[in-house]
C-alpha cells in the first residue's frame, strides 16, 4: 500500500500508477511510494548570478576592483575584469536565517520553505549546450527532455491535458536550443511538450474548433478505426499508438485548454497575490504563467515548465533574459522584478491549497555567473559552482546544501551535478532514475545517462 501524506493524494497516486501500468507508452520502471506527483520547473534562462541572490561572499568586497587572486579559467568571451562584489545587500531571513539578497524581496519570505543548493555544477558554459544539458542530460539535439521522461515514467493523471506542458506569455521565446529543449526525442510522441501561450486568445493554435463537435467526432471515429487497424499490422508499435492517442487528446483539449486559461473565476485576492493587476506587463505576463501552473497541477499534469520574458532594458538577450554580460545591476533588477512576486505567490498559493507537499518546484538556470566582472559591469558564465533551489515535494525546508569557495567561483562542499538534481526529482516522484530507460540505437538510454546520485541530504 502506498504511504502518502493524505488519503486523497494516496488515491490519486494509486490511480496514476494503475494508469501507467495500463498504458502501452508508459515505462514500467521500478516505482516506490512517491512524495510528489507533479513538477513545476521555473527555468531561469540565461543564468542568474548566485553571488547577487543566494550565495553571499563578503571576500568580494575586500578584493573589489582588484584582479582575481586565484587562477581564472577561460570564459565565454574572455573579457575578464576585476573582482565584482554583489550589487545587493544580503540579510538573514526567516527562522532558518537563510541569507537572501535584496534582489529577491518576495522570495526572501520563502526562506523557511525552500531548499537551496549552493554547489550545483554544469559541464557547459555556452547557452544552447547548457540548456540542452539542463533539460535532457546531453548537450545537443535529439534527446528527450526531463518533462518527457517524467511523462513517460508516470503517465498523466489528467485525461484532457498532456502530461508535459510548457507555458509562455508576453512574447517569451524558447531559450537557445529552441523547441528541441522540450522534445520527446526518441520516446513515443505523446510525451513531447505542448506549448501553451498563456495570454493569447488561442492558447494553442487551432484549439478552437472550426467544425461542429458532431462532425469532428465522426471524422475522429473514422480515422481512429483506420489507425487501430493499421496499428494491428505493426504489432501495436509504441509510436503508432502514441500518434493515435494524440488525436484523441487533441479532441479533448479543445474544451480543456480554454477552460484552463480562463482565469475570470479567480478571486481578487489571488490576482493581487500573484501581481496580475499591476501596470508592469512583463511581471503580469509571467504571473499568468505561475497561476496557470497551479491550475495545471490541480488538474493532474505531471510536468509544467515556465518561460521567462525578454526585458527591453538591461536584458538584451531575448532567448536568455538573465544573461547580462553588461549592466548586470539593471538587467538582473528587471528580471527579478518580473519573476520574484509571481513565483513567491505560486509557492504560497500551492501551500495554502495543500498542494505544495505533492508538488516539487524547481528554480534553476543553466549556469551561474563569475565573481569577477566581464568588462566593467557585467558577469560572464560560470558553470563551476552556482545556486538552484527546490521547494515542496518532500524536501527539507529552510535548508542550505553545499557551498562554493570564498569567492563563489567553484563548488567545494558537496559538489553536485544536474544529473543529481534530476535523479532527486525523479526519486521524489517515485521513480528509480537508473531504471527509467529506453532502448535506442542498441543502448538503454536514460535522463541521467550513466551518472546521477539522489541527494539524500536534501530529503526531509
Amino acid at each position: 500500500m502506498l504511504s502518502t501524506a493524505s488519503t486523497g493524494f494516496g488515491l490519486t497516486a494509486l490511480a496514476g500508477l494503475m494508469q501507467a501500468e495500463a498504458s502501452p507508452v508508459v515505462h514500467r520502471s521500478r516505482r516506490f511510494a512517491p512524495k510528489a506527483r507533479s513538477v513545476i520547473f521555473c527555468h531561469m534562462s540565461g543564468g542568474v548570478s548566485h553571488l547577487d541572490s543566494f550565495d553571499p561572499k563578503p571576500l568580494l568586497e575586500k578584493y573589489a576592483g582588484q584582479p582575481m587572486p586565484v587562477e581564472v579559467k577561460k570564459t565565454q568571451f574572455n573579457n575578464n575584469g576585476t573582482v565584482q562584489p554583489s550589487h545587493w545587500k544580503f540579510s538573514q531571513r526567516g527562522q532558518s536565517g537563510m541569507p537572501v539578497s535584496e534582489l529577491f524581496p518576495h522570495m526572501a519570505t520563502l526562506a523557511d520553505e525552500i531548499c537551496v543548493i549552493r554547489s550545483m555544477t554544469a559541464k557547459f558554459s555556452e547557452h544552447a549546450q547548457g540548456n540542452f544539458f539542463l533539460h535532457t542530460g546531453f548537450p545537443f539535439l535529439g534527446y528527450p527532455s526531463v518533462g518527457a521522461w517524467t511523462s513517460y515514467g508516470l503517465g498523466t493523471e489528467s485525461r484532457d491535458l498532456p502530461g508535459y506542458i510548457v507555458l509562455q506569455s508576453g512574447g517569451a521565446k524558447p531559450a537557445h536550443g529552441d523547441v528541441g529543449l522540450f522534445s520527446n526525442g526518441f520516446l513515443p510522441a505523446q510525451h513531447q511538450a505542448s506549448i501553451i501561450q498563456a495570454d493569447e486568445a488561442e492558447a494553442v493554435e487551432n484549439i478552437r474548433p472550426r467544425q461542429s463537435n458532431q462532425l469532428q467526432r465522426k471524422q475522429l471515429d473514422f480515422i481512429g478505426a483506420m489507425d487501430r487497424r493499421f496499428a494491428g499490422t505493426t504489432q501495436h508499435d509504441l509510436h503508432v499508438e502514441a500518434a493515435i492517442s494524440n488525436y484523441e487528446l487533441a479532441w479533448r483539449m479543445q474544451s480543456a485548454v480554454p477552460d484552463l486559461c480562463d482565469i475570470s473565476g479567480e478571486t481578487e485576492a489571488t490576482r493581487k497575490l500573484y501581481g496580475m493587476d499591476g501596470p508592469d506587463s512583463p511581471r503580469t505576463a509571467y504571473a499568468r504563467q505561475c497561476l496557470l501552473a497551479r491550475r495545471l497541477v490541480e488538474k493532474g499534469v505531471r510536468f509544467v515548465e515556465l518561460s521567462c520574458l525578454p526585458q527591453k532594458l538591461g536584458g538584451k538577450q531575448a532567448a536568455n533574459p538573465w544573461d547580462q554580460h553588461g549592466e548586470i545591476k539593471i538587467g538582473h533588477a528587471n528580471m527579478a522584478h518580473q519573476v520574484d512576486q509571481p513565483i513567491t505567490a505560486l509557492i504560497k498559493d500551492l501551500k495554502s491549497r495543500g498542494l505544495l507537499d505533492s508538488t516539487l518546484v524547481v528554480w534553476a538556470g543553466e549556469f551561474g555567473r563569475t565573481p569577477f566582472a566581464q568588462g566593467t559591469d557585467g558577469r560572464d558564465h560560470n558553470p563551476y559552482g552556482f545556486t538552484i533551489w527546490m521547494a515542496g515535494g518532500g524536501l527539507k525546508r529552510g535548508h542550505i546544501y553545499g557551498g562554493t569557495d570564498e569567492f563563489g567561483y567553484h563548488a567545494i562542499e558537496n559538489a553536485c551535478t544536474i544529473y543529481d538534481m534530476w535523479a532527486t526529482v525523479l526519486h521524489q516522484m517515485g521513480i528509480d532514475h537508473e531504471q527509467l530507460t529506453y532502448r535506442f540505437s542498441g543502448r538503454d538510454l536514460r535522463l541521467t545517462d550513466v551518472h546521477g546520485n539522489v541527494l539524500r541530504d536534501v530529503i526531509a
